[in-house]
């Protein structure tokens, strides 16, 4: 099954674009899916286990700054 999601990341600290942009980084390096960015989030598109278990990795290694907020919308559909 393939989904949509959406996601924004705010890590409430002083420095917070660095975490985004590492984020936005790591989540380019899974070659089996479709990441696009703008101003307000980032939009994954792919297949649904491929995407889950990159996010849950990528989110973990986001949590090692304290205070990290994520929101995120599933869809289940792709809605490039």
């Amino acid at each position: 099954m393939n989904i949509s999601i959406e996601v924004s990341y705010y890590p409430l600290n002083v420095e917070y674009i660095p975490p985004i942009k590492g984020f936005i980084q790591r989540m380019n390096n899974y070659p089996n899916f479709k990441v696009q960015t703008n101003h307000m989030s980032t939009q994954i598109f792919g297949e649904y286990f491929e995407v889950m278990k990159a996010l849950t990795e990528e989110i973990h290694k986001s949590f090692e700054l304290p205070h990290s907020v994520f929101v995120m919308k599933i869809i289940n559909a792709d809605l490039r």
